[in-house]
């Protein structure tokens, strides 16, 4: 499941929550005044290239095989 960001619109509290794919807003509460009142928001994210720049050593990261 992955994690979306919101913010709610009465307390201007921004959160992240733990949800299905397809969450609805409407059923999304603030943990902090419990308002429905909210609206999901772009998160950032950060990822490597693994190049020879990278200061990352790729031939020791662990390896994922497909499932099957």
């Amino acid at each position: 499941m992955p994690v979306y960001e919101y913010i709610c619109l009465k307390c201007k509290e921004k959160f992240s929550l733990l949800q299905s794919l397809h969450p609805a807003e409407k059923n999304t509460e603030c943990p902090r005044c419990s308002s429905r009142d909210v609206k999901k928001v772009i998160s950032s994210f950060c990822c490597g290239s693994g190049g020879k720049d990278s200061p990352s050593d790729v031939a020791s990261a662990p390896r994922f095989g497909g499932g099957g």
